[in-house]
């Protein structure tokens, strides 16, 4: 071989980073997303104004992780690592995106330190998982089961909305929003499908102005001249064309002799419509939804027949109040017999500020409810339906895990001495792993205090001192800026949200620690002869 010859198996323009300079490209971007969502932690936290460069320059202000990390551009690939994971933590559980991520760049963080000192990776992942084993152990013995105590338990429920919302924008309202959530999740009686509650939002008034409505309501309005209330409703919901009554001029090319000729194509759209509209009656209803238009032609019809029809009800709306009305989507209406009409017990036009909507009464799937949002602008309400959409989340998960465990930073304390306790037991490396898996947990209180403007250093020290004494269950109490007994505080968090935490955060920084080459493929070139 030629000394001058390149050794390189890759193709032109392909990059590859190897050993040392790989694993430092991958701490330093995902501790850069950890650092981006750290501020955002807590009772405190501070908001993102997140901004859209397409046409709308669309503007989000908001504090969720979720939201923030699956808003913005990343290029570096461990830095995906910890938005999938934020993007799984929010699908799952519904809360601690943030926590997630702030405590995988924590692990991150302790874990380059390590690897300066010349311990390998995969000492440094079996320390994590031995550490990670002990803490869930010590975060079950913590837990707090009262499931068959139901006052206990709805308690239990309004502690976790409780805390699950200070961190929000409905914060100076929790007591009234944790309320409505508790409510709208019992009503769902065990279930953890959260699609038959609905979630209004309309501008005007204030947050506390918002209110649970048993029922569904529909943002949409009734047909001219038709009845503005019906009991006893029997629904079709249909998702068909009824717009063909008259010759869409722009849409077709008709070549006739004469204007007569013209009046006997619309005379026939419309007897073909009236056959139609008359299917829809044959079907024994008193309300018609349609997901598409209702031209005039047919919207009359329906009057004349003492039918409600309300067009254009948007997709995601019919698909849920089929469910809730226990009703069909139907398409065709040929066989009566084989559709399944929904059934309600009254169906009226109510106004909500300036707006009038349908309030869908007594319907047959008994848990649906509509909570109506109210604030002053779209921005805020928005913010308050993300809000209240993670309480809702991790109130229905606890229908299949009900434990209860303390917030606060309590339970990563308790963990984070379990771990160092082990630590001292254990020989070799492994220990040092062990003991800032340790250190990594109590950064979480100590994030939360410092977003408060309080002095991180002095709260830990004197939690720590604390938690030497068996059975202490004090953490931060951010409101009077001191370490606080959580129990009295009341400040819970529900123990699978911090299972998954905790579980999430170490995965990915074992695989983030494994990583030793980055391989970047060379773009993709145009085939000339293509063009």
């Amino acid at each position: 071989m030629e000394s001058g010859a390149p050794n390189s198996l890759l193709k032109e323009q392909a990059t590859e980073e190897k050993g040392e300079t790989a694993r430092l490209s991958s701490f330093i971007g995902a501790m850069a997303i950890a650092d981006l969502v750290k501020t955002t932690l807590g009772p405190k936290g501070m908001d993102k104004i997140l901004q859209s460069q397409s046409r709308g320059q669309e503007v989000t202000v908001t504090n969720d992780g979720a939201t923030i990390l699956k808003s913005i551009y990343v290029d570096n690939p461990a830095a995906k690592v910890l938005v999938d994971i934020s993007k799984v933590q929010d699908d799952q559980v519904g809360d601690g995106t943030t926590s997630v991520v702030v405590l995988a760049g924590e692990l991150l963080r302790e874990a380059e330190k390590l690897v300066n000192m010349r311990i390998h990776p995969q000492t440094i992942i079996q320390g994590y998982r031995e550490a990670l084993d002990c803490a869930v152990r010590t975060l079950q013995d913590l837990s707090v089961n009262n499931v068959d105590n139901p006052e206990k338990y709805k308690e239990d429920m309004l502690k976790i909305a409780r805390t699950t919302l200070s961190s929000k924008i409905l914060t100076n309202d929790k007591e009234h929003f944790s309320q409505l959530a508790v409510d709208a999740v019992l009503r769902l009686k065990g279930s953890t499908n959260l699609d038959s509650i609905q979630m209004i939002k309309k501008t005007g008034g204030t947050l506390s102005q918002s209110y649970l409505d048993e029922g569904f309501i529909l943002d949409k309005k009734i047909g001219v001249g038709q009845p503005k209330r019906i009991e006893n409703a029997k629904i079709l919901v249909a998702n068909t064309p009824m717009d063909t009554d008259k010759i869409k001029i722009y849409g077709a090319r008709v070549r006739t002799e004469g204007m007569s000729q013209v009046g006997a194509i619309e005379q026939a759209e419309k007897d073909k419509m009236r056959k139609k509209v008359q299917k829809i009656i044959d079907h024994g209803i008193n309300c018609f939804i349609n997901r598409q238009l209702i031209y005039n032609f047919p919207e009359q019809l329906f009057s004349d027949a003492g039918v409600m029809s309300i067009e254009h009800a948007d997709f995601d709306g019919i698909e849920r109040l089929a469910l809730v009305t226990g009703g069909e989507i139907v398409s065709t209406f040929n066989n009566p017999e084989d559709a399944r009409l929904g059934e309600c017990k009254v169906i009226e036009e109510i106004m909500i500020g300036e707006d009038k909507l349908i309030r869908f009464s007594g319907v047959a799937l008994g848990e649906a409810c509509t909570i109506i949002l109210r604030g002053a602008s779209t921005h805020i309400l928005d913010e308050a339906e993300r809000s209240l959409h993670d309480a809702l989340c991790v109130l229905s998960q606890m229908a299949t895990d009900s434990r209860v465990v303390y917030g606060g930073g309590c339970s990563e304390m308790i963990m984070s001495k379990a771990v160092e306790d082990l630590a001292k037991k254990t020989p070799g490396k492994r220990s040092l792993a062990m003991e800032s898996f340790a250190k990594a947990l109590r950064q979480i209180p100590a994030i939360i205090s410092e977003n408060g403007g309080l002095d991180s250093t002095e709260l830990i020290s004197q939690l720590r001192a604390a938690h030497v004494t068996e059975g202490c269950r004090d953490g931060i109490d951010i409101l009077t800026g001191s370490v606080g007994d959580m129990t009295k505080c009341g400040i819970n968090e529900a123990f699978k949200v911090k299972k998954c935490v905790l579980s999430s955060a170490t995965e990915a920084t074992e695989m983030i620690l494994r990583v030793d080459d980055i391989i970047k493929c060379a773009p993709r070139q145009r085939d000339e002869n293509m063009m």
